[in-house]
């Protein structure tokens, strides 16, 4: 762990639009520092993509961002964030990644110079090495399509650079289904982070080289994955909301790899993030059901320096094509949190978004402001990331269980029992990684996790 103390320990610090590290990326748009901007997340309608139809694929690319730009310029906004998350053909195929990614920046270009509209592209590439079975990490077939689009992009005209890397998921997928803890916090806590300084050391320098910002990555893969299931009723949602700050263990490594922010909206473990080092982040709420549903619709705007969606398919709505759509609805989002921060009413807003939240839902909740801290800080109390991940789980439960005897938190009684079970799990897990290693050998025996493939 590099970090030992909190960059914002006063929850009242922990505020939307403003970070102690603001980013400034290649076009000039200052994130996080004292304005939030929309970030508009979309992909294409299921189509088959063929050598026959990239012309077709890059033209509705094109007609996505041009349509997004028209809107944010007559609602008279002066910045914008579009992510750009490929496809796995446009990243197994990396020209044809980098080709939309510069028809795309030459309208962003474009509108800029014609009407100050100032947009950057976040380009996020599929994690493709979990496709080979054994998965591979390391040493498989495509590591290197990945690691080509990312330089190749930036070169191209992407601002931003980040992925949702998925070290560790062929074991942490099981072991969510069946409530393991214990596998969770090794597939996060040990390979995910042994991953992820392998992964994004190769970002960084990507970046150092071509002037793109190394963003961040995202646990979506593994803490959306268990909101999804707890939302479902396939899992406690108790246990979901100990998965959420685990994860936050692992994407810190990016930073702690040289990632700058602002990290990517999807995992939602931005706000732990933030605490701990003070970068800029990106989240989702409400505007994120286009793709999925979840319990933190409010909560999760509290501290965002970037406001954005769940990835929205290019379709036809009646007010116009979905994307533009929602750039409308991220416009007006983005507005009123800049109100509050210029009319001194951030704090309020902030209460209110928390509060509509938070005692409905353990997940909600561990998001706000109070339990951000407070987790945080027994985070980087931890001697290694196996150490934070279970003192973080720990005070998350202690915080949970509090809320529960306190009446402030309703939740079923049948989750009750979950909070001393998984504390009993927690309690329980050596510290040190060798000895881990040894103890679940046969689980990762039995997922075929390849352990060379992690540097262990």
């Amino acid at each position: 762990m590099k970090y030992h103390s909190l960059t914002i320990s006063d929850p009242k610090e922990l505020v939307f639009g403003k970070a102690p590290f603001p980013v400034t990326t290649p076009k000039g748009l200052i994130i996080g520092g004292g304005r939030v901007y929309p970030e508009l997340n979309f992909t294409l309608p299921p189509i088959t993509i063929s050598q026959d139809n990239h012309r077709e694929i890059i033209s509705q690319y094109e007609q996505i961002i041009e349509s997004a730009l028209i809107r944010a310029k007559d609602l008279h906004q002066d910045g914008v964030i579009f992510e750009f998350e490929t496809l796995l053909e446009m990243t197994k195929e990396p020209a044809f990644g980098v080709e939309i990614t510069a028809a795309m920046a030459e309208k962003c270009l474009q509108f800029q110079q014609k009407h100050g509209l100032v947009s950057e592209i976040r380009l996020t590439p599929n994690d493709l090495r979990d496709l080979e079975r054994p998965i591979r990490m390391r040493t498989g077939s495509y590591l290197a399509p990945m690691l080509e689009l990312f330089e190749k992009g930036a070169e191209a005209g992407a601002g931003i650079l980040s992925i949702e890397s998925t070290g560790g998921k062929e074991l942490c997928d099981p072991a969510l289904l069946q409530c393991d803890i214990e596998s969770v916090v090794y597939s996060l806590s040990v390979l995910g982070v042994r991953d992820m300084r392998f992964l994004w050391s190769r970002i960084v320098d990507i970046c150092s080289r071509t002037g793109a910002i190394p963003g961040g990555d995202t646990a979506c893969g593994f803490g959306n994955t268990a909101m999804v299931l707890a939302d479902k009723h396939y899992i406690p949602k108790v246990f979901a909301s100990v998965v959420r700050i685990i994860t936050a263990v692992r994407t810190l490594t990016a930073i702690e790899a040289g990632a700058l922010g602002p990290d990517k909206d999807c995992g939602y473990e931005g706000p732990f993030l933030k605490a701990i080092t003070g970068t800029p982040i990106s989240m989702e709420g409400r505007t994120s059901a286009c793709a999925h549903f979840s319990p933190v619709g409010n909560v999760a705007g509290v501290c965002c320096d970037l406001w954005s969606n769940e990835s929205v398919a290019d379709t036809m709505m009646l007010s116009g094509m979905a994307p533009t759509v929602y750039m409308e609805q991220l416009i007006y989002d983005a507005r009123l949190f800049n109100q509050a921060i210029a009319g001194g009413s951030a704090a309020s807003f902030i209460s209110m978004m928390s509060e509509s939240d938070i005692h409905l839902d353990p997940q909600a909740l561990i998001l706000s402001p109070g339990p951000v801290i407070e987790i945080s800080k027994a985070l980087v109390s931890g001697t290694n990331s196996i150490d934070a991940s279970v003192k973080g789980a720990l005070k998350g439960l202690e915080i949970i269980e509090e809320a529960v005897h306190s009446g402030e938190l309703k939740l079923e009684e049948r989750e009750h029992i979950w909070i001393d079970m998984i504390r009993d799990q927690l309690s329980d897990i050596p510290t040190d990684e060798g000895v881990f290693t040894e103890r679940i050998e046969a689980k990762l025996e039995e997922h075929s996790v390849q352990l060379s493939e992690y540097g262990l």
